[in-house]
């Protein structure tokens, strides 16, 4: 059992997200956070440098389509979330944990297969 409040890591990683706030979300990550993104292709980030480069443009499109919070729930390893964004576009991600309390890790795939709609995460 952890000491920090992983669920409350991730409301604060949505909330980051909805304001644009890409200095909170990388704070949010260990300095050597990796995000693998299975939306198009297979593509892996890690460390500040590269998760900026990532997250950068992803955060313009969120504030302007709309990011929304579906699902969140916490697993044996972490936190499970599922977001939308433009209102249907919905995402799955998952974060596992540094031992300080930072995201070690999110893996995120669309939530619903569908071929015209691509992924914005």
């Amino acid at each position: 059992m952890s000491d920090f409040d992983q669920m409350g890591i991730v409301v604060d990683w949505v909330d980051a997200c909805r304001k644009g706030d890409l200095a909170t979300l990388l704070d949010l990550y260990a300095d050597d956070a990796q995000i693998e993104c299975t939306c198009n292709g297979t593509q892996r980030y890690r460390g500040r440098d590269e998760l900026e480069v990532y997250w950068g443009p992803r955060l313009s499109a969120f504030s302007s389509a709309g990011f929304g919070l579906e699902e969140i729930h916490p697993v044996p390893d972490g936190v499970d979330l599922e977001y939308s964004v433009a209102g249907a576009l919905r995402i799955h991600a998952s974060f596992r944990f540094s031992a300080e309390g930072k995201i070690d890790s999110t893996l995120c795939a669309p939530a619903r297969q569908n071929a015209h709609h691509g992924c914005a995460c």
